[in-house]
């Protein structure tokens, strides 16, 4: 078969013998996890973005553990060194994977949630469809109401058109956009070499192209007023130099969910836990520790 996005690598036990964390079989795929922390400490499981996987979280796990939370990331199928199932990826798929994951892991208290961008849709939505198995909601610049983006980007939604550009130039598109998720990109040069470990994997760019499609990014108001009806708390972080998921949608998501404890974090973009870990970290510790 010829590989139309010039992936030259597999994710198979061989393989993945060779690379860290832990890996579970779940109904869509093999998940790549981590689980750390006291096995008695509140459960907050991690859940990242569009495309960037579990290492996003590198700054954010020993705070957390440190705080005597027990710890949960994961690669969301597609990404990282996950599964690439050839199915649609939309938030059914990425619901049912966490409610397997925690199935699996046998964590069948109410767990607290963290996500960043989709990953804020994702955990939304999970807290909507399962509330009895969250506890506390935390948000980071999530998806849902507004985003941004680039002209490039929004040819990828064309049908043909997107596959051919993936296939041309797909690494270029992807990495090349990683520096406008920060205030400040050349403090970071090593995010772009951890992000580039996962791209060799066969699967990975059509993944993106469907989730791009088949995602929901906007147009989640009800499933967040929902949420903000539960009665659970709520934590609401954001980079005031977010240009990714702008940071006026904060007022949005406030509006669906007036009990959220806002924090605005200064001189950070849109992952402001690893740009401004010494002010983020204390607030996602005293928010999921207390």
């Amino acid at each position: 078969m010829i590989d139309f996005f010039r992936e030259p690598l597999e994710l198979n036990p061989q393989t993945r013998a060779a690379l860290p964390g832990q890996f579970v079989t779940l109904p869509d795929g093999v998940t790549h996890y981590e689980l750390t922390g006291p096995e008695d400490g509140q459960v907050v499981v991690l859940i990242h973005g569009f495309s960037t996987p579990m290492f996003l979280w590198d700054p954010t796990v020993p705070a957390l553990t440190a705080a005597g939370l027990r710890v949960l990331r994961y690669d969301l199928f597609g990404r990282g060194f996950s599964d690439r199932p050839p199915v649609t990826y939309d938030a059914d798929l990425f619901d049912r994977q966490l409610l397997h994951l925690l199935d699996a892991l046998g964590l069948n208290a109410p767990v607290d949630l963290l996500g960043l961008s989709m990953g804020g849709a994702i955990a939304v939505n999970f807290a909507d469809r399962h509330p009895e198995r969250v506890r506390r909601l935390g948000l980071e610049g999530p998806a849902g109401f507004s985003t941004s983006l680039t002209l490039r980007a929004l040819a990828l939604f064309v049908p043909v058109l997107g596959e051919v550009l993936m296939s041309l130039a797909g690494n270029w598109l992807i990495v090349g956009g990683l520096p406008r998720d920060f205030y400040r990109p050349e403090r970071y040069p090593e995010y772009t070499e951890k992000y580039r470990a996962q791209l060799p994997y066969k699967g990975f760019k059509r993944a993106i192209l469907s989730t791009m499609r088949h995602m929901k990014m906007t147009g989640l108001a009800e499933a967040y007023a929902r949420v903000g009806q539960q009665g659970r708390r709520v934590l609401l972080i954001w980079g005031r130099q977010d240009i990714t998921v702008p940071f006026a949608a904060n007022e949005q998501v406030r509006a669906a969910i007036p009990q959220a404890e806002f924090h605005p974090i200064d001189e950070a973009g849109h992952i402001p836990h690893y740009e401004r870990p010494d002010v983020v970290n204390p607030i996602l510790a005293a928010f999921f520790g207390g």
